[in-house]
């Protein structure tokens, strides 16, 4: 149950894999565990304990090649990615790597871990309020609400890109707000598709000078930016 302790991959099912620690250094669920198969990191994390000190674990990464016998290390704590000023404008994997082979993210960098509590009641609005998107079709058809979610259905070439694409710039220049794109599958395609779209059409850059000073003037530091 602490950072640094050991086990081995007892059985490996697809993207399920089962480890064996010492009976008193289970890992805590939902935690990150790490070895190297052929060469690569490669991070499980636990989802139940199953008896016989195995946990079960779900492989955020391919497991060819993986075999018995592996040496697992538990790093004591949740899959964790970067958050605040860093990760704008970047491109990460599940495990919060960069994948732009852009700057290399700091060591000092602020984390954050996946698996975190929702906001309290008292956070909440107890009110439903519309999000304006300066989409005239979508604002008087579908009006998005604050804090809801929807769905954008459409077949290939129709403009859904062209739309995220616009709610993304209307979030940042409209309502000084962050917007994240998170792909699985063949959105993880179409998120690549509209990174560098943004790029070509100089929005990117843009929004990160525009996201960086916001983030700065939020947290009293402007002095040092217009320095």
């Amino acid at each position: 149950m602490a950072k640094g302790d050991k086990g081995k991959v007892v059985q490996v099912i697809g993207t399920v894999v089962d480890v064996e620690f010492d009976q008193n250094n289970l890992p805590e669920i939902f935690n990150a565990l790490e070895l190297e198969n052929e060469g690569e990191r490669l991070v499980l994390e636990v989802e139940q304990h199953v008896g016989n000190s195995w946990a079960r674990c779900l492989a955020l990464g391919p497991t060819e090649g993986l075999a018995r016998g592996v040496e697992v290390t538990d790093s004591g704590a949740a899959v964790s990615v970067p958050v605040g000023e860093p990760s704008l404008g970047r491109l990460f994997n599940v495990v919060g790597d960069p994948i732009d082979n852009g700057e290399p993210i700091s060591k000092d960098a602020v984390r954050w871990p996946i698996h975190r509590r929702p906001p309290s009641f008292d956070q909440q609005s107890g009110s439903v309020e519309l999000l304006e998107t300066g989409i005239k079709v979508l604002d008087l058809i579908t009006p998005f609400a604050k804090g809801g979610k929807i769905g954008a259905y459409g077949g290939a070439g129709v403009g859904k890109t062209v739309i995220i694409t616009e709610l993304i710039r209307n979030i940042a220049q409209e309502h000084s707000g962050v917007s994240v794109f998170a792909g699985v599958g063949e959105r993880s395609r179409e998120g690549n598709d509209l990174w560098h779209e943004m790029q070509d059409y100089g929005e990117l850059r843009l929004l990160i000078q525009e996201l960086q000073f916001l983030y700065l003037l939020e947290n009293r530091l402007w002095e040092d930016y217009l320095m």
